[in-house]
């Protein structure tokens, strides 16, 4: 059994990342539109664009990983070297100097791509901790649980916080205020980080004779059916949620006319959030957490629907669909990530290869593919339906603006629903896996 002070330790990782992630998720294309001045269109192509290079950093930075060997372990290393440059770059990613129009692109896109390779040499080596901490099923969801609760527990720091350090820091600059805001986050980060660091141990290695290269870890790695069916998954799951999250401060400005509510809405969905990934636990216990899983993005789904039939003087409405969406949502997500760790099983049972880093990389890889082909979405749903910033929008935008923040990402959840039925790692299979494993002696 890992002590709770591990699970929080290991928790607050996810606190440090999701500063930026969240960040990202909900800000970043406001920050881009509204505050720096680049078009929606040019802001979806450019978070897209970046993603290409991701389908070499990712799966490299899991086989380095993989192959790292020091007196800290493979993973938790990258924790201690990279949380500082991880912090700095933040910084340059929401500060916006005094360029020309072009000059203003190619820099956002050359943040932004240094923002995404620090993201992804330390997210990639902290998510594979996760999978290396314990080999028990149920502590692999518990483990999830803590880091999704304390994950989010930095988003709503992001949301509670960001607009009104901006407005305090900005003093009216809210350029200014930006920088300054992501400069304090940016510090916390850096110290959960290392936090997460001094607290963790790993206790899962791979068998001592094993020697591959990269390339017959890909080879294996397409070999696990399993994989494939989570990675599927995880680009379509925040491909429809990234366009939600992009879109909420828009909905709320525009469609609600509220701009004042901003942040009590997003925060009121980061409370929910935090309530369903700390259900996780307890509902893997008592139902199959494939079934349940399923179950949870139909749940979605239908919530995203009902939306759309919400009138923009609605808010109470409006505010609790909102909350319950995330809850849902997020009940789910801790079961995600657990699964990663039992595909690492299925793949090391069906190949004779464990290549922890390399399948949690991949896997992420899809997730930020799903993450930058939702901004892109949503930046190019905004252009489509002429949006144009801090002014009122016409009828038909609003309308766009609803649309998007409703229908898309419910199609998304029931598209994951359908994905995941093929998947067949359920607790007694993966139980089974891992005693033939040690029997042949190739599990620790």
């Amino acid at each position: 059994m890992l002590s709770i002070r591990e699970k929080v330790a290991y928790g607050l990782g996810d606190t440090a990342s999701n500063i930026i992630f969240q960040t990202v998720m909900l800000f970043l294309t406001y920050f881009y539109t509204d505050i720096f001045g680049i078009s929606p269109a040019i802001v979806g192509t450019m978070f897209l664009v970046v993603r290409i290079f991701d389908a070499v950093t990712d799966p490299l930075m899991g086989g380095i990983a993989d192959r790292t060997e020091t007196r800290w372990g493979k993973f938790r290393p990258y924790l201690l070297w990279l949380a500082l440059p991880f912090g700095l770059i933040s910084v340059l990613a929401f500060t916006t100097p005094d360029l020309s129009e072009r000059g203003k692109v190619i820099y956002a896109f050359v943040t932004y791509s240094l923002l995404m390779l620090a993201y992804t040499a330390i997210n990639i080596p902290y998510s594979a901790l996760g999978g290396v901490l314990t080999a028990r099923a149920e502590e692999r969801v518990s483990v999830q649980s803590y880091r999704f609760v304390f994950g989010m527990l930095g988003g709503l720091l992001v949301t509670a916080c960001t607009l009104p350090l901006v407005d305090f820091f900005g003093q009216g600059d809210r350029a200014l205020g930006y920088q300054y805001t992501i400069t304090a986050m940016s510090v916390m980060g850096v110290i959960l980080f290392l936090l997460c660091f001094a607290g963790t141990r790993e206790r899962l290695t791979p068998p001592p004779a094993q020697q591959t290269s990269i390339r017959a870890d890909l080879a294996s790695l397409w070999r696990n059916d399993q994989w494939r069916i989570l990675c599927a998954a995880a680009l379509i799951l925040l491909t429809g949620m990234v366009i939600r999250s992009t879109l909420a401060i828009y909905y709320v400005k525009y469609y609600l006319e509220r701009e004042d509510l901003v942040t009590a809405f997003v925060t009121l969905g980061m409370v929910g959030n935090i309530i369903g990934c700390a259900l996780a636990q307890p509902l893997a216990k008592r139902v199959c957490k494939v079934k349940a899983y399923i179950s949870l993005q139909v749940i979605a789904a239908a919530i995203c629907v009902l939306g759309y039939f919400i009138d923009g003087d609605q808010l109470v409405a409006a505010f609790a669909l909102y909350f319950i969406w995330c809850l849902f949502l997020q009940m789910a997500t801790p079961l995600l990530w657990a699964k990663m760790a039992d595909t690492v099983d299925y793949g090391h049972w069906k190949t004779g290869i464990r290549i922890t880093g390399m399948v949690y990389s991949s896997v992420v890889f899809f997730i930020k593919l799903g993450l930058a082909i939702g901004g892109a979405i949503a930046g190019w749903l905004l252009a489509y339906y002429d949006y144009q910033a801090d002014v009122v929008q016409s009828a038909a935008t609003r309308e766009g603006i609803l649309l998007s923040f409703t229908l898309w990402p419910a199609a998304a959840s029931l598209l994951v629903a359908a994905v995941m039925k093929g998947y067949k790692l359920n607790r007694e299979r993966v139980e089974q896996l891992q005693l033939e494993l040690k029997s042949a002696g190739r599990f620790a």
